[in-house]
C-alpha cells in the first residue's frame, strides 16, 4: 500500500510518499513560499538526486500538482500513476475535544476541523487547505486527518483541567490539550519495541526537545500529563517561546508597554525563550558556541532551558510512579550530546548515568545511560510522518 502523508502549512506543503510494505520512504520534499515571489520545491526521491525548482503557483492545490508531476516525471518520479497512491494521511493541529484518534475525512470532519480554528488560528485553515488540494488533485483517494492533539486525550481532568471558572471549560473548551502527540506516541511505542518492553505496562517520559519542545508522562500507552496547554505556547522554553509565565506579568507588560493582545501574542511566541533571553539567536547550537565565548545572556538562556526542563521530568517521574525510560527526541534531544549529558548528570538522583561513549552519537536510536541504571535513558529518532502514515493504513484496515 503506498500512502502520501501531507503536512500543510500556510505558505508551504511538505510531503513523504511511503511504501507500507515495507515502511520505506520512495520520495519526500517540501514546497515553500506558497502565495508569495519565488516559491521553491525541494524533492528527493530515494536513491535519486535532489531537485530544487522555482515554481509558478499561488496555491496549495498548484503545489500539490506540481509534487504529484514530480512522482509520475519519467526521470524524477516513483509512481507510473497518481492512481497507486491508495491513502492520503494528513497532519491536523488541533483536534479539539472532539477528535481523539485519526478519523477518516468527510464534510462533517472538516466543518469539525473548522470549528477548531478557534483554538489552532495558524495551522488548522492551512492543514484543511491541503486536505481540500488533496480532494482536488485525488478525487476518489481517502483522506485521514491525524490530529497533534489526539494522543493526550486520555489525560484526566486533574491533568487537563484548569482552576479557572467552570463556564470557561463549559462554554469556550479552555484546557490543556498538549500538541507533538503524533511524535510522542512514535516515540513511546518505538522506544518499548527497541528496549523490549511490554507497551501495554511500561512507563516512560518521552521528552521531544527541539524549537518548539513538550513533555509527555506515558504509562501503558496512555498519557497522563503533558507539558504543553490550549496552545503551544505553555510549558518547556523553546527557541521562541516562553513557555510557563505567571499569566499577571502579562497584564503588567501590556499595561506598561500599551501592547495590543495581539503584540503580546507575537512576543511570547515569536521573541521570547531562547531567542528573547539570550538575544543570540532561537538555535540552541548558536547559544552553544556563543556559550563558549563566554556570553552571559546565552548562559542564562541555556540554564533556564534546563531548569525548567528538569523541573518537568522530576514531576513526571513522581506522577508515573517511577519509570522504565526517559527518551529524547527532536532536533536537540537526538543530536545535542552536550545538553544531554548536563541534563542526564541531573537525573543521577533518580539513578540515571551518563555512558559518555554512547553519548557521542548522534541522530541514531541508542541507550545514553549506564548498565546500572535504574531508569533507562534513551535517544530515539522521531517520525511523525511514518507515525501518520501507520495511522492512516490502520484506520484503511
Amino acid at each position: 500500500m503506498k500512502v502520501l502523508v501531507v503536512n500543510s502549512g500556510s505558505s508551504s506543503l511538505k510531503f513523504t510518499l511511503f511504501s507500507m510494505t515495507n515502511k520505506t520512504v520512495l520520495a519526500k520534499g517540501l514546497v515553500e513560499r506558497i502565495g508569495m515571489s519565488n516559491p521553491k520545491l525541494t524533492y528527493q526521491a530515494t536513491d535519486k538526486n535532489k531537485l530544487e525548482e522555482v515554481l509558478s503557483i499561488t496555491n496549495h492545490s498548484e503545489a500539490l500538482q506540481a509534487v504529484c508531476d514530480k512522482l509520475v516525471d519519467p526521470s524524477y518520479g516513483v509512481l507510473e500513476k497518481l492512481s497507486e497512491v491508495q491513502a492520503i494521511g494528513h497532519r491536523v493541529l488541533h483536534g479539539g475535544k472532539t477528535y481523539t484518534s485519526p478519523i477518516l475525512v468527510n464534510e462533517d470532519v472538516k466543518e469539525g476541523i473548522r470549528k477548531c480554528i478557534v483554538l489552532g488560528p495558524l495551522h488548522n485553515p492551512a492543514n484543511l487547505g491541503g486536505i481540500e488540494a488533496c480532494e482536488q488533485v485525488f478525487p476518489g483517494t481517502p483522506n485521514v486527518a491525524v490530529f497533534d492533539t489526539a494522543f493526550h486525550q486520555t489525560m484526566e481532568p486533574e491533568a487537563y483541567m484548569y482552576a479557572i471558572p467552570r463556564e470557561f471549560y463549559d462554554k469556550y473548551d479552555v484546557r490543556k490539550y498538549g500538541f507533538h502527540g503524533t511524535s510522542h506516541k512514535f516515540v513511546y511505542f518505538n522506544s518499548c519495541e527497541f528496549l523490549g518492553l511490554d507497551p501495554d505496562k511500561a512507563k516512560i517520559i518521552t521528552c521531544h526537545l527541539g524549537n518548539g519542545s513538550s513533555l509527555a508522562a506515558v504509562k501503558g500507552g496512555k498519557v497522563l500529563d503533558t507539558s504543553m496547554g490550549l496552545t503551544p505556547l505553555m510549558g518547556l522554553v523553546m527557541g521562541t517561546r516562553c513557555g510557563d509565565l505567571d499569566p499577571a506579568a502579562v497584564f503588567f507588560l501590556m499595561k506598561q508597554t500599551g501592547a495590543t493582545p495581539d503584540e503580546m501574542d507575537s512576543i511570547l511566541n515569536k521573541k521570547s525563550g531562547l531567542l528573547g533571553v539570550s538575544g543570540v539567536s532561537s538555535d540552541m547550537r548558536d547559544i552553544e558556541n556563543a556559550m563558549a565565548l563566554g556570553n552571559k545572556h546565552a548562559r542564562e538562556a541555556y540554564n533556564i532551558f534546563l531548569h525548567r526542563l528538569i523541573h518537568y521530568i522530576g514531576g513526571y517521574f513522581l506522577i508515573l510512579g517511577g519509570a522504565d525510560a526517559i527518551v529524547f527526541t527532536g532536533g536537540i534531544g537526538e543530536n545535542g550530546i552536550p545538553t544531554r549529558k548536563k541534563i542526564v548528570d541531573q537525573l543521577n538522583a533518580i539513578g540515571c548515568y551518563l555512558d559518555s561513549d554512547a553519548n557521542q552519537r548522534r541522530g541514531e536510536q541508542v541507550v545514553i545511560s549506564t548498565p546500572e541504571s535504574k531508569v533507562k535513558v534513551l535517544v530515539t529518532p522521531t517520525n511523525e510522518e511514518l507515525m501518520i502514515a501507520m495511522e492512516t493504513v490502520s484506520l484503511m484496515k
